[in-house]
C-alpha cells in the first residue's frame, strides 16, 4: 500500500509510530521557576552527536515539561528500565500543575550535580542537561506545527554501577525500554555486534 499523511491512510491506527520505532524514550524531569516539579516520558526522544554531547525531546502541543524547561533552561533525561515501565507510564498521567508525578508513580527523587531539577532515584542511568534551543518546527504549508522540539547539552552524566559490565554500560542488564507503535513497548534483551567495513579497491 502506499498513503500521503495529509490524505489518511485508511487503517485502523495510523501506521507512522510503529514504522518509526524502537524510539527511545526520553524520562524528562524538569523544575520550573515556581519550584514546580515535573516528570513525563516522551517518546519522541534522542541523542543528536557528542561533539558535544546533544540530545533533544519533542512535546506535541506545550506541555509542563517544555513550559518548565523554557524558565529555567535545566532537566534531566531519565532512562527507563524494565522494572520501572509501568512507573514511568504512571508519569504520563494529565497531572494539574504543581501536582508531583514523582509522588503520583511511587518514585523518589537524588539530587542532580550540575542541574537543579532532580533525577529519578531509581533509574540506572540519567543525562543531566542544559537548554541550546527550544524550536517549534513548521511544516510544508509554513504553519507551525504544535510541536515543541527541546535540545539540551549533556553537562553530566549518571550511571549507575550496576550496570557497568568491563567499564562498558550494559543496556542487557538496564534492560532499557522503548517506545513502539499504538501501546506497544520493548525491553532490551539481546544484542549483537557488527563492525564497520574497511573500504578495499
Amino acid at each position: 500500500m502506499f498513503y500521503e499523511p495529509s490524505k489518511g491512510h485508511g487503517l485502523p491506527h495510523d501506521p507512522f509510530k510503529a514504522i518509526v520505532a524502537p524510539r527511545p524514550i526520553g524520562w524528562i524531569s524538569s523544575l520550573a521557576k515556581d519550584g514546580s516539579l515535573n516528570l513525563a516520558p516522551y517518546s519522541f526522544f534522542n541523542a543528536l552527536g557528542t561533539h558535544p554531547h546533544m540530545v533533544m525531546f519533542s512535546s506535541e502541543g506545550r506541555k509542563d515539561s517544555a513550559t518548565f524547561i523554557g524558565e529555567t533552561g535545566e532537566f534531566v533525561a531519565n532512562l527507563v528500565s524494565r522494572n520501572l515501565a509501568e512507573k514511568m507510564n504512571a508519569t504520563s498521567v494529565d497531572a494539574p500543575r504543581g501536582k508531583s508525578e514523582f509522588d503520583f508513580a511511587g518514585l523518589g527523587q537524588a539530587p542532580s550535580r550540575l542541574v537543579a531539577p532532580p533525577r529519578v532515584a531509581e533509574a540506572l542511568a540519567a543525562l543531566e542537561c542544559k537548554v541550546t534551543d527550544i524550536y517549534e518546527p513548521r511544516g510544508l504549508d509554513g504553519r507551525v506545527s504544535g510541536n515543541i522540539v527541546v535540545f539540551g547539552e549533556v553537562v553530566g552524566v549518571y550511571i549507575d554501577e550496576v550496570v557497568l559490565t568491563d567499564g562498558m554500560f550494559d543496556i542487557v542488564k538496564a534492560g532499557t525500554v522503548s517506545r513502539l507503535g499504538y501501546r506497544d513497548y520493548a525491553a532490551i534483551t539481546e544484542t549483537f555486534e557488527m563492525i564497520r567495513p574497511r573500504w578495499k579497491d
